[in-house]
């Protein structure tokens, strides 16, 4: 059985860190606090949705989090190009649906390529740079602090839905 993530390690965020680091420290434990939560499933619980009528997934969430990463970390802060991975202009939301040929190999690939592309974009710059070029949906300026700290929002938010997912799957709670 292929199982998602069988060990991760999760960094305690420090209490004592200058902003820079403190907002990279939430972000990467609420990356691998995902990461967690998917541990040692296999892609067919992977696939399970959380409760009727919602189709939400644990897969689907690791894939919106890959297009959320490209998204506030290439279009917005680096100006780069970077087309959707899987959704469409005409169904915003396809990254959610998982089909029995999505596999927890491609999406957690993806989703850690993702990851790893961000921290090359945010490396180097000040928690002052803003938006390079801008992105045709926002008007005004983005900051990287406001990037990451919206990041950890995200990540929080949709780490309370995985929490769910995960314990009506298989019972298990915390982390």
């Amino acid at each position: 059985m292929m199982t998602a993530m069988t060990t991760t390690e999760r960094p305690s965020p420090s209490t004592t860190a200058g902003e820079r680091d403190m907002l990279e420290g939430w972000l990467d434990f609420h990356r691998a606090t995902l990461a967690l939560k998917c541990a040692g499933l296999s892609d067919e619980q992977l696939r399970e949705a959380s409760a009727p009528p919602s189709d939400m997934t644990l897969m689907g969430l690791v894939r919106h989090m890959a297009e959320v990463e490209r998204h506030w970390f290439r279009r917005v802060l680096a100006g780069e190009d970077a087309p959707p991975i899987y959704y469409t202009e005409d169904d915003p939301d396809l990254d959610f649906v998982v089909t029995e040929q999505d596999t927890a190999e491609e999406a957690f690939a993806t989703w850690q390529a993702e990851i790893a592309r961000a921290r090359e974009n945010a490396a180097g710059r000040s928690l002052d740079d803003v938006n390079l070029g801008g992105h045709r949906r926002y008007t005004e300026p983005i900051s990287l602090r406001w990037i990451l700290v919206h990041m950890v929002e995200e990540y929080a938010r949709h780490n309370g839905h995985a929490d769910l997912i995960r314990e009506r799957i298989d019972g298990a709670t915390g982390a």
